[in-house]
């Protein structure tokens, strides 16, 4: 889908590079309780790793990536991501994974809203986001995306988790 990188009013989503500034940020997000405990533990592989996999996920289908959001000072929020649903029939999530010291300004949603965005114009009906019971932060993100609730589902992580949908816009001829 052409350029690597996404733009906002406030952001610049580009896809994660092996440079130290980068490791090192990805290392500093993926080792904090604050962040793991809603993902289920922290990444089993090191952030090196986890690059090249999504390095891999976009070459097989550029619809897909997890950028990192970085801010226009150049510092770095977290992570985005825009992928496809393990287990699933062609579902697609959308999820997001910010530093502590980046939660409340907005961002996740900002970044969020541009890659769905992005893949409402690559012609996806509808996209998910998965969300783990008790993370009143991410479901607020989801509620202001519009994301409709579905409840709890366990299909596709084998976790219990709080399923959000949102619908591609119908255009009107």
């Amino acid at each position: 889908m052409g350029d690597d990188a996404l733009h906002t009013e406030r952001l610049r989503l580009r896809p994660w590079t092996t440079s130290a500034a980068d490791l090192a940020r990805l290392t500093d997000i993926y080792r904090r309780d604050e962040v793991t405990r809603w993902l289920g533990g922290p990444p089993s592989v090191p952030p090196e790793e986890l690059v090249a996999r999504w390095a891999s996920l976009r070459a097989r289908d550029d619809r897909f990536c997890c950028w990192a959001i970085e801010c226009h000072d150049g510092s770095v929020a977290g992570t985005v991501l825009f992928k496809p649903l393990p287990n699933g029939v062609g579902e697609v999530e959308v999820g997001w994974h910010l530093h502590p010291d980046s939660w409340g300004h907005g961002y996740a949603t900002e970044a969020a809203r541009a890659v769905i965005q992005r893949g409402f114009e690559a012609g996806l009906p509808e996209v998910y986001a998965v969300v783990r019971p008790g993370n009143e932060a991410s479901m607020a993100v989801c509620r202001r995306l519009g994301m409709q609730l579905l409840g709890r589902i366990r299909r596709w992580y084998d976790v219990e988790l709080e399923a959000f949908r949102l619908m591609a816009p119908t255009v009107v001829e």
